[in-house]
């Protein structure tokens, strides 16, 4: 690259990303496959409309792409219909919105504060300002989902979508369910499964078909291809869709993005990625023992996925001191609300943590249990900055065992 101060950006990410144990559960590292979808010549390709549809000449190519894309999407979820166009998750979950609601139609979706998304209703975000978004959340008395409070709600306040999924929620979601719930209560079943894809895909998550009527999902996450998104629905929502997402709310698709989500389908479409998806899931019941064993709590008492919640009231310590902290001993969490929080979203008392970056640098269970011992050790000598620097060597040592790019 020519460009010297954007290659020093680029370099100083890079090694980064090798230097650190990344933990935020929604990254992951792509395969240079992906990535060279992703810098390649469709980027210089305006495509809108679909393939055989468009309103461009010289789509030979790009109607190529995208029609594979959408084949393996399909095959992949066992969906009857995928559009692959959508920019990323937040503007899927108000296309499908866009495609099947009214402004002011009443929706339930999951409170962000207890493990919800903002496009679930929040009212700082346009689907909690453009819809009538009733919230549900987790029982207090164990932080799980109460399935049967949810279909109550939905008997009583009838809405016109249901809406699950979630961003921080580390338990397996009974899509199934909540499909049911939809169907009796006279509601179009919706799931943002955007943080499970890649565990659906791998068979170690329930999938949300046959069931549920229209589905997101971004496409890096546990599905681990490039930042973009797409839906599937039911064939009788497909028209409804595709409208929604062009001319509705898009232009031009991004087709080098839609070419590199072609690359991460097949990718997830071979037998190695079920072992990795598995996995995942392996290390991250390790990871949460440990940290169970060292004396902190769990939000739902541990994981069935690829996250962990971290409540941090018992250490008297905000999420966001635990994660200034970890960050000086090379370790990338993020800070989040747990469910009834006493504290603001911007000084929340958790940390989300995840396993799907380490997974794929090849980390197993015995890293784990060692990952777990860093990062309560950095928790514990937050204000010790000898100590947080002797972590971060520490963790440098076990991240080149496993470099990746």
């Amino acid at each position: 690259m020519r460009d010297a101060e954007v290659a020093k950006c680029i370099a100083a990410e890079k090694r980064r990303q090798n230097e650190v144990l990344e933990l935020i559960p929604s990254e992951n590292l792509a395969s240079l496959d992906v990535l060279e979808a992703l810098g390649s010549v469709f980027n210089n390709k305006y495509s809108e409309g679909y393939p055989g549809r468009r309103y461009y000449g010289g789509n030979e190519f790009t109607d190529a792409v995208e029609t594979l894309a959408v084949e393996r999407a399909k095959l992949l979820f066992g969906a009857e219909h995928a559009n692959v166009q959508p920019y990323s998750g937040s503007p899927a979950n108000l296309e499908v919105y866009f495609a099947l609601l009214e402004f002011g139609d009443k929706v339930m979706g999951m409170s962000l504060a207890e493990g919800g998304h903002l496009t679930h209703g929040h009212k700082v975000n346009f689907s909690g300002r453009a819809y009538n978004f009733v919230q549900y959340g987790v029982r207090r008395e164990d932080e799980l989902l109460d399935y049967d409070e949810i279909r109550r709600v939905a008997e009583r306040e009838k809405p016109k979508l249901l809406l699950s999924g979630a961003t921080a929620y580390p338990r397996e979601i009974d899509f199934k369910e909540f499909a049911e719930i939809a169907k009796d209560c006279g509601a179009t079943s919706m799931v943002d499964m955007a943080h499970v894809a890649g565990l659906v895909a791998g068979g170690v998550h329930v999938s949300p078909f046959p069931e549920t009527d229209v589905v997101t999902t971004t496409t890096h996450k546990t599905l681990r291809g490039p930042r973009g998104a797409m839906i599937l629905c039911k064939r009788a929502f497909a028209e409804r869709i595709d409208k929604a997402v062009f001319p509705g709310l898009q232009g031009g698709p991004h087709e080098h993005a839609i070419a590199a989500k072609a690359v991460c389908f097949g990718e997830a479409l071979k037998p190695e990625f079920k072992d990795y998806a598995r996995q995942v899931v392996k290390n991250a019941k390790v990871l949460a023992e440990e940290l169970q064993n060292r004396g902190l709590r769990l939000v739902s008492g541990g994981t069935d996925t690829h996250l962990i919640l971290v409540d941090l009231t018992d250490k008297k310590m905000p999420g966001k001191t635990a994660e200034t902290a970890l960050d000086k001993a090379g370790i990338t969490v993020n800070k989040n609300m747990i469910p009834f929080d006493v504290r603001k979203p911007w000084d929340p008392s958790g940390i989300r943590l995840g396993t799907p970056v380490l997974t794929t640098r090849g980390m197993k269970e015995q890293e784990m249990r060692v990952v777990g011992e860093l990062i309560c050790r950095a928790i514990d000598s937050h204000e010790d900055g000898a100590e947080l620097a002797k972590i971060k060597g520490d963790v440098t040592e076990l991240c080149q065992q496993f470099a990746f790019y």
